[in-house]
């Protein structure tokens, strides 16, 4: 059996709640974890499947979503977080004690620049805004997943009730193409 990721292989996904003030989310240290909190929701919140993500132990996927910079402080431990990859469009800090991803921020310009990624499952607090859909699925065969299999991960996303994209969803790559012609001059800024 192929494991997506422990809140895809639930079988189904929790609704969550529009009023969602947001709330803390903790690495897996079991004494002085490292806490950030969240004075929002997320958004975009998506199944991804690129070798950048963290992902638990034996997922194919990890799960993550956006929040506006601004909404995000590291309130405990911070000194226990790295950078994972400095030369990454993401700068993604990590607990060097677990391992564990507690966000990424991209600090240059980029068409997410002020937009933060996390991983709500890294909170115990219900409400956060559900899966909405998978990106970057073919990813996976590039990590050592056997492309047979790919019809059957795909059908369990598709039974979620998640749509499947080898990139971003259409609404992220308008995002993207719509910086990037501002940029150009293409578009009015």
């Amino acid at each position: 059996m192929v494991s997506l990721h422990p809140v895809l292989d639930k079988g189904s996904l929790t609704k969550g709640s529009s009023s969602f003030p947001g709330g803390t989310l903790k690495c897996h240290c079991s004494s002085n974890p490292v806490t950030v909190t969240l004075t929002s929701d997320v958004l975009h919140n998506h199944a991804c499947g690129c070798s950048k993500c963290w992902k638990p132990d034996g997922a194919l996927f990890s799960i993550i979503a956006v929040v506006p910079k601004q909404n995000l402080s590291v309130t405990a431990n911070a000194s226990k977080l790295a950078i994972v990859d400095e030369s990454a469009a993401i700068q993604r800090y990590a607990c060097k004690e677990c391992g564990v991803h507690l966000y990424g921020r991209i600090e240059k310009e980029h068409p997410f620049s002020g937009l933060d990624f996390v991983h709500t499952e890294l909170s115990d607090q219900e409400g956060w805004q559900e899966v909405q859909f998978a990106a970057f699925v073919s990813s996976i065969i590039e990590q050592g997943f056997d492309p047979s299999g790919m019809d059957e991960v795909r059908g369990k996303l598709k039974a979620l009730g998640l749509e499947t994209y080898d990139a971003l969803s259409p609404p992220l790559m308008d995002a993207i193409a719509t910086w990037t012609a501002k940029k150009s001059g293409k578009l009015p800024a």
